[in-house]
């Protein structure tokens, strides 16, 4: 008996020496050969607001993988998995005795594999550190798994298994298969479809259920056996499962928005990116444009941004019409790319105007032929309106209104407030704010023109796009709530009396809209305010080239309206509110007058017209005048009369002070002859003529300034040819160019003459008082 036991003793502690070296030897394996644990975050992917893919990025071998934790994933998955893979995962420490034995028997009697033997550990062990399948290759797997156990815990592991596992080709993980084969995401599996990607794996290209149907269902159907033979679905579910024929669409690849989630990539560096896209909104949307891709001139290109007025998210991006249509610069990205906004920012240089008392919403402008040394600017027809209101300059877009509000405003200062504002301008090298930023001549781009018109759905206040669900709001203010709403109203083409006068043919019932057409016709913009959201078009070529017949209104205003038809029909499922259009308390209607723009009583001869206007904080500011305005010739002239009605000095007998209020007198072509000055103004009394009368009826050249340098035509062929007239002065006038009468005219009558002399010129003219008018120029 002691000899049994002394044998017994020496067994037990050699077989604690024997555990204790092997114990040793693993932790010195353990050390010396550490985990290779996967990189989750080596792909990436960009999903819309609701979770579906719109773009994946795959890693360096090609993968497409999309990261999910346990809970993401259905939990009729897990047990489809877990009872056809490894009941005894939760209880195993990696590798399962019984399950092992069995397979290596079977190896060894039948003399290939009948069963694998495998657990789930064993099989995540074999995706981080791929082994031969030799029984040396099995050892080394084995030793991965329980590596894997004492490193982590099982939801870790099965984590790993779940985004890792190959179903075939470039896609690994159970949410790049559900998307790709199901087109939902993981957790929204149904039990049939849960059985399906269980087994998926074990044979993705000869399972592949999109190819291979039938043999998708009987491998599927193996699955739910092994579910009812552990009794974890109940029979009547398996049956009816059973009954269930797999019938999958093509492979689907998520291809939406691939500029921004390049942008998005570029930007984050999470293996998952959240973006705030509206995926059927956005799906629209690029079938929309690329309908529209034959009608686009050869290699133009366009691009779209819509935008959520409550939140500012974006809700779709399209960058360019076609990512793969190289002819079109389509890798280019249009919503980031800096252009000439053309007519896109008069908008806000009247609603900083009228906040600073500078207009009201019926201004009387002069859409007139201007100068401002070299730079002379011209309407986009080539022809000019004479007098305009503010609001018709607005909504027909005219340049030498807005290029006179600039004068007066200031450019620097318009391009500090836009600035300062968060909107993204760029002005040429070395070039500071001049008259010309009004019309184009200044960068920005689809981006920070959307931005802008946020101040016209946030009452006056600009914020930040969002692309990303997370962060706060940004925003900053540029206009008073009164300005943003009248330029809001004004776009849409409503009038304080609810005319709706001058509404253009394109116009759109509660859409505030507004154009814009680059120099040489390189860019044509449409930009516009809804109920629930901002939308920005361009449309151009990406290497600047002129397209000829190309602008605004006629390019992209007519997508602008198809995407604001598009997005009027998803709002209420969209968009988070709907824009609270009530008037604000700083905005009023007053009757006012032209020429002076202001309030007059009823029936007063200086109201020579009525107009209804919007006025903010009950300021009702005079009609503007140019800064070049002749001097002697401003709206309010002061007179005297005698009883007789003529105009006399003010010291003559009985003399009667009287205020006329003239239109200026760039306007005067443009006017009917009883609107003219010199019709307006009373008849001189010859007997004591007034001496201001004379003083106030200052001459001017229209049709070359002094100064000038002008270029003759190399050829006598065509002769330069100028057309002149005269504001202001009497009726009757004379003309001499370097001394020699070449022209008599009557009023404001203008005439053609014919240069062809170079060098300096001298132009005068002559009314009848003795009023006269130079321009010095010089012909090259």
């Amino acid at each position: 008996m002691v000899c049994i036991v002394r044998v017994i003793g020496q067994i037990y502690r050699k077989g604690v020496i024997f555990c204790l070296f092997i114990c040793i030897g693993l932790f010195i394996a353990d050390k010396t050969n550490p985990l290779p644990l996967p990189n989750i975050s080596s792909s990436r992917v960009v999903l819309a607001e609701d979770g579906t893919p719109l773009w994946r990025f795959t890693n360096q071998k090609g993968v497409w993988r999309y990261p999910v934790t346990i809970q993401q994933v259905s939990p009729y998955y897990i047990q489809a998995l877990l009872a056809y893979e490894d009941r005894w995962f939760y209880h195993h420490p990696g590798i399962n005795p019984v399950a092992l034995g069995r397979a290596f028997g079977q190896d060894i009697y039948h003399h290939h594999i009948v069963s694998g033997g495998s657990t789930l550990s064993m099989q995540v062990a074999r995706i981080i550190d791929p082994c031969p399948h030799t029984y040396l290759g099995k050892i080394g797997q084995i030793f991965r798994a329980l590596q894997l156990e004492w490193h982590l815990n099982k939801e870790q592991i099965l984590t790993i298994y779940l985004n890792h596992v190959s179903y075939g080709g470039m896609v690994e993980g159970i949410a790049a298969a559900s998307w790709t084969y199901l087109g939902k995401p993981p957790d929204q599996l149904t039990k049939g479809e849960a059985a399906l990607l269980a087994v998926l794996p074990q044979a993705p290209s000869r399972l592949r259920p999109d190819r291979y149907p039938e043999r998708a269902k009987k491998a599927r159907d193996k699955v739910l056996e092994r579910l009812a033979q552990f009794k974890v679905w109940s029979k009547r579910d398996i049956e009816e499962i059973k009954g269930e024929n797999v019938l999958l669409s093509e492979r689907q690849i998520p291809q939406l928005a691939p500029l921004l989630a390049r942008r998005l990539s570029l930007q984050n560096k999470d293996a998952v990116i959240h973006s705030t896209i509206n995926i059927d909104m956005q799906r629209h949307l690029e079938e929309l444009l690329e309908n529209w891709k034959n009608r686009l001139p050869p290699h133009n290109s366009a691009a779209i941004l819509v935008v959520d007025s409550a939140t500012m998210q974006v809700k779709a991006y399209l960058g360019s019409v076609d990512l793969q249509d190289k002819q079109r610069f389509g890798y280019v990205d249009m919503v980031t790319a800096i252009r000439s906004p053309g007519s896109i920012l008069k908008p806000f240089l009247y609603g900083l105007a009228m906040d600073e008392g500078l207009i009201h919403s019926e201004s009387l402008l002069q859409d007139v032929p201007r100068q401002s040394g070299h730079y002379r600017p011209e309407d986009f027809s080539s022809s000019f309106v004479g007098p305009v209101s503010v609001s018709q300059a607005l909504r027909r877009s005219l340049n030498l209104p807005a290029v006179q509000v600039l004068e007066v405003y200031g450019a620097r200062k318009f391009y500090g407030k836009l600035t300062g504002a968060g909107i993204g301008l760029k002005l040429p090298q070395m070039v500071e704010p001049n008259l010309a930023i009004i019309l184009g001549g200044i960068g920005t781009s689809l981006e920070n023109v959307v931005t802008a018109y946020s101040a016209f759905a946030r009452k006056g206040r600009v914020a930040m796009l969002r692309f990303k669900n997370n962060g706060s709001m940004s925003e900053r203010p540029l206009l008073s709530k009164g300005s943003a709403w009248v330029i809001r109203k004004i776009l849409e083409g409503e009038s304080p009396l609810d005319s709706n006068f001058d509404r253009q043919i394109f116009q759109q019932d509660h859409l505030a809209w507004k154009t814009g057409t680059s120099y040489g016709y390189r860019d044509a913009w449409a930009v516009g305010v809804g109920r629930h959201h901002i939308m920005g078009v361009w449309i151009g070529r990406p290497d600047g080239t002129p397209v000829a017949g190309q602008y605004g209104i006629a390019s992209a205003t007519p997508l602008l309206f198809q995407v604001y038809d598009m997005v009027r029909n998803q709002a209420s499922q969209t968009f988070s509110y709907s824009i609270k259009d009530h008037e604000p308390a700083t905005v009023s209607v007053a009757q006012i007058c032209w020429p002076s723009g202001q309030i007059l009583p009823d029936r007063d001869q200086n109201c020579r017209q009525k107009r209804t206007a919007w006025i903010i904080n009950h300021i009702v500011p005079p009609t503007l005048e140019m800064a070049d305005q002749p001097l002697g010739t401003g709206i309010s002239q002061t007179v005297w009369i005698n009883e007789r009605g003529f105009q006399v000095s003010s010291d003559c007998p009985g003399a009667i002070e009287k205020k006329i209020d003239l239109w200026p007198i760039a306007l005067e072509p443009w006017l009917p002859l009883t609107e003219q000055r010199h019709n307006r103004l009373p008849t001189q009394d010859l007997s004591c003529p007034s001496l201001s009368m004379m003083e106030s009826s200052s001459l001017s050249i229209i049709g070359v300034k002094n100064g000038d340098h002008l270029q003759l035509p190399p050829s006598n062929m065509h002769p330069l040819t100028l057309k002149l007239s005269a504001l202001g002065g009497t009726k009757k006038k004379w003309w001499f160019l370097n001394g020699y009468l070449i022209q008599e005219t009557d009023g404001n009558q203008s005439f053609d003459h014919v240069f062809h002399n170079h060098g300096k010129q001298q132009l005068t003219v002559m009314d009848e008082m003795g009023k006269t008018a130079l321009a010095e120029f010089t012909l090259n």
